[in-house]
């Protein structure tokens, strides 16, 4: 096992994302803070084949973008678990804003479920691991924090705060021995629904537009996330590991990866 005795904190449990670090972290030892709005209504299956692997989970609701509502959860599974090894942050909030109209209430929204929490939680789970001098932050964040969505700013705005956030981190939590990455994840399946615009055609065909015409998964996601968890990332600290297949190198005007039709060429 790779994390025996870790305590993780995943705070967006009910993701696809957060379902499968569970399950995956679970297999290698770990226990679990997980924050969940379902209160665990939304995990049934998963919470089950986790607590089959033996792992201890306590299961919160909080609203991560106040300080006190973290650091209670975290003082209140310290006393149950110990103190967190392992923050996940994976808050993923997208909703189509644009810069011409947009709602300052909903950008505001957005900043806060997304890029505040990151703040909150490695500030409150940095103290926990500053005073035992070892610890590891992962930022589950987006290709856009580099290429816009042309469907939702705020939802670019909030990742690319996350980028910066994870890259001061990491200079300053790593002379506690606390290491900060940050996984730029995509496409997957669905995105092309999620980031719909009327003014980019970056997800038209997107499955074509990764080399190997492969999607990512969530399942790889957490595989990712448990090597920068492990020892074995012992010495990577302040990456941005971008996870896309390739997406983003359609910059170039490559031919998209289509099946030819019968007979003809694209």
């Amino acid at each position: 096992m790779r994390l025996p005795g870790k305590v993780v904190f995943i705070t967006d449990a009910d993701l696809s994302s957060g379902k499968a670090v569970l399950l995956r972290l679970a297999a290698e030892g770990a226990s679990f803070i997980l924050n969940s709005a379902s209160a665990g209504r939304e995990l049934g299956p998963e919470l089950e084949l986790a607590r089959q692997t033996g792992a201890n989970v306590l299961v919160v609701t909080a609203d991560l973008s106040r300080s006190d509502e973290a650091a209670r959860v975290l003082e209140t599974a310290a006393e149950r678990l110990g103190t967190v090894d392992v923050l996940v942050h994976n808050n993923n909030l997208v909703k189509p804003i644009r810069v011409e109209d947009g709602d300052e209430a909903l950008f505001l929204e957005m900043m806060n479920a997304n890029a505040k929490t990151a703040y909150v939680c490695a500030k409150a789970a940095g103290e926990q691991m500053k005073a035992k001098r070892a610890g590891k932050i992962i930022f589950v964040s987006s290709i856009h924090a580099e290429k816009p969505t042309g469907s939702s700013f705020a939802y670019s705005a909030s990742k690319g705060a996350v980028k910066m956030l994870a890259r001061e981190a990491a200079v300053v939590l790593g002379r506690h021995g606390v290491s900060v990455n940050t996984i730029e994840f995509g496409p997957a399946e669905g995105d092309d629904a999620v980031f719909s615009s009327d003014v980019s055609g970056l997800y038209e065909h997107y499955r074509y537009k990764v080399p190997g015409a492969v999607l990512g998964t969530h399942k790889d996601l957490a595989e990712l996330v448990l090597f920068l968890a492990s020892d074995e990332a012992r010495c990577i600290n302040g990456a941005d590991i971008r996870m896309d297949g390739g997406f983003l190198m359609h910059y170039l005007d490559f031919k998209m990866n289509m099946p030819l039709p019968a007979g003809g060429a694209l």
